[in-house]
C-alpha cells in the first residue's frame, strides 16, 4: 500500500493518502471478521503499527470504528451504514439477538415491533428489526435513525454508557449547541431515575406523536459495547399498562440473557 500511494501523490496532487489509508482499514474487514486489532490491520495493509494505532482511534473518535479496549479489538460500527459499507457481517449481535427478538414480537399483542439500536452521532441506529404481525406497523428498518435523546432506545443506551462514552456524546452535542447539550443531560437524568425505579426507559409520543415504546440497555461480552433493545407499536393498539407489565419483564429477561451470551 505505501509504493501505491507514493505512486498516487506523484500521479495526482489531489490524493489524500490518509483519507486512502482510513478506507483501506474498513476494507480491511471480510465477512468472517467481526473484530480485527492493531496487529491483524498492520499485516493486512502493510502499514506500520504506529499509523495504524493513529488511524483506527480517528475512525472510533469519528464512530466508523468501535473499539473494545478490554479484548484490544475493534469492529464496524454504526457509522459505516452512512457510506454504504456492509457493517452488519462485521458484529454478531443482530444474528444473536433474533430469537429474543423474535420471542418478543410474537408475543399477545401482534402489533408490537422490536427493534436494536447502536448510537450513532446524536441517533439511534437501527441494526436488526422484527415487525408486526399485523399490515399496520412502524416503518422501521435496519438503518433506521431516532433520536437518542427523545426515544426510547435512544436513551436506554445512554444508560447503559459508561460516564466517559456519554460524555463523548455530550461533546457532539455541545458542538451542535449549548441548548442541545442541556436537553440532552436533562433527559439522562429523567432516563436514569426511570430506569432506577422500573428496569427499562419509556417513550409514549416523545419521538412520534402516535407510537409508544419501551427500550433495555443490552451490553457485550465484558460490557464494552452498548446497545438497545425495545418494543413499541401504535399508541391505539400498544398501550402503557401492557408494555409496562408485561412486555417490560420479558424485555429485561431478554437483556439479561443477551447480555449474558453476548
Amino acid at each position: 500500500m505505501e509504493a501505491l500511494d507514493q505512486e498516487g501523490e506523484e500521479k495526482d496532487r489531489n490524493f489524500v493518502t490518509a483519507l486512502a489509508r482510513g478506507l483501506e482499514i474498513l476494507r480491511c474487514f471480510g465477512e468472517n471478521d467481526r473484530t480485527l486489532t492493531n496487529s491483524e490491520i498492520a499485516d493486512r495493509t502493510g502499514l506500520p503499527k504506529a499509523t495504524i494505532s493513529r488511524l483506527t482511534h480517528t475512525l472510533c473518535e469519528l464512530d466508523y470504528l468501535a473499539a473494545d479496549s478490554r479484548a484490544g479489538t475493534y469492529r464496524l460500527s454504526a457509522g459505516v451504514l452512512q457510506l454504504g459499507f456492509s457493517m452488519l457481517a462485521g458484529m454478531d449481535i443482530g444474528e444473536r439477538a433474533r430469537q429474543e427478538m423474535q420471542a418478543l414480537r410474537d408475543g399477545p399483542n401482534s402489533y408490537i415491533t422490536v427493534a436494536l439500536a447502536e448510537q450513532h452521532q446524536l441517533d439511534a441506529v437501527y441494526l436488526a428489526t422484527s415487525n408486526s404481525r399485523e399490515g399496520v406497523t412502524l416503518a422501521i428498518r435496519v438503518g433506521s435513525r431516532l433520536p437518542i435523546f427523545h426515544s426510547a432506545i435512544g436513551r436506554a443506551i445512554l444508560v447503559g454508557m459508561t460516564e466517559q462514552e456519554r460524555e463523548r456524546v455530550f461533546d457532539i452535542a455541545r458542538a451542535r449547541g449549548a441548548e442541545t447539550e442541556a436537553e440532552g443531560r436533562a433527559q439522562l437524568a429523567e432516563a436514569l431515575a426511570e430506569f432506577e425505579e422500573k428496569g427499562f426507559c419509556t417513550g409514549y409520543g416523545t419521538w412520534l406523536s402516535d407510537v409508544n415504546g419501551i427500550a433495555v440497555p443490552v451490553h457485550s461480552l465484558g460490557g464494552g459495547l452498548t446497545y438497545g433493545l425495545n418494543v413499541g407499536g401504535p399508541s391505539f393498539r400498544v398501550k402503557k399498562k401492557q408494555l409496562e407489565t408485561v412486555y417490560g419483564p420479558m424485555l429485561i429477561k431478554a437483556a439479561e440473557t443477551l447480555s449474558a451470551r453476548g
